[in-house]
């Protein structure tokens, strides 16, 4: 549906895209995740068309983005940061606006009335745009971007400003849309894109440092597995003892409870089983284990862990260009 190959953003010696290459099937659901000024809307502008690459293609069902952008164009409906309102029409008259702007085939009036049902705005369509809630706003911006029925929707930021009944709307009605549509969402709400999303594509500097499925990511972050404990027994011996399992990295007590038995956070490798080893463990010495509980690592944690081990390779590897310099000079 949407291929992106060597996108390269340019300003003067500046990159904001950095060759970025990708793509995206139809039904999709991706997030764009990274932190401000990362390059998730430049890449979303330049494939609306709103922008130009310095360098690069983007395909839209096969179609070339600049061999036909105005055929292009009607397969990709867009909200941007900040909705495209005209805020002294009513809700009905902008989009009958947009209907037209879009050159629009549909039955105007059935078209419009689904769309205001599907984004729950039919109750506010009289009313002018200036009077309505931030909440009501997206979701018109919602509402323009699904005129024409194009079969990818692109949401940059959608729930900035919100509150937090308003976010959960608007996340439950792109998921809803997700079902019939290809759904890029760009964000830097880590949990927005990891309840929305089937697949995360993580931006820095302009380069894609990870690309998988939700739940795979945290396999390719390395992360460690780790796990809450309760063990009943003294905490020193208890943290003597797992300490000696193959597997642990870490053992920590994090507070006393009732009769004796202490918290504690596990970390293990991520490819050992530690809990049969554990358990034989704590039983020989008869410290009976109360609660066991392995902890998924968070996108936060997953993210962080991504960024510092790109930024621990590029200074790596900076390192060794430098010594290669140095050592170079002295030939």
């Amino acid at each position: 549906m949407i291929r992106i190959e060597n996108l390269v953003k340019r300003y003067g010696s500046k990159y904001a895209l950095d060759g970025i290459s990708l793509n995206i099937d139809k039904g999709e659901v991706v997030g764009f995740l990274g932190p401000n000024g990362a390059g998730k809307s430049t890449t979303m502008n330049i494939i609306t068309g709103y922008l130009s690459a310095s360098s690069g293609n983007v395909y839209i069902n096969g179609v070339e983005l600049l061999s036909d952008p105005i055929g292009v164009k009607t397969m990709i409906g867009y909200l941007p940061e900040q909705p495209p309102l005209y805020v002294d029409m009513t809700v009905r008259e902008y989009l009958n606006f947009v209907f037209d702007l879009k050159r629009c085939e549909y039955s105007r009036k059935k078209h419009i009335d689904e769309i205001c049902s599907v984004v729950k705005i039919a109750d506010v369509q009289n009313r002018v745009i200036r009077n309505l809630s931030k909440g009501y706003k997206q979701r018109v911006g919602i509402a323009q971007a699904l005129i024409g029925n194009p079969p990818i929707i692109i949401f940059d930021e959608p729930t900035v400003g919100l509150d937090p009944k308003e976010i959960i709307e608007i996340r439950s009605l792109i998921r809803k849309l997700g079902e019939k549509h290809t759904v890029i969402l760009s964000s830097h709400i880590l949990s927005e894109v990891q309840v929305i999303c089937d697949r995360i594509v993580i931006i820095d500097s302009g380069r894609i440092i990870a690309d998988k499925p939700t739940e795979e990511l945290a396999r390719v972050a390395g992360r460690n597995k780790r796990f809450n404990a309760k063990i009943a027994g003294p905490a020193r011996e208890v943290i003597a003892a797992v300490k000696e399992i193959a597997g642990v990295k870490s053992i920590e007590a994090t507070g006393e409870n009732d009769n004796g038995a202490y918290s504690f956070v596990i970390e293990a490798d991520a490819n050992t089983d530690i809990r049969r080893a554990l358990f034989e463990t704590l039983a020989a010495l008869s410290f009976p284990m109360l609660g066991l509980e392995e902890v998924n690592a968070s996108l936060e944690d997953i993210f962080i862990s991504i960024v510092d081990s790109k930024f621990e390779s590029e200074s790596e590897a900076t390192g060794a260009r430098a010594a290669w310099d140095d050592a170079d000079s002295d030939i």
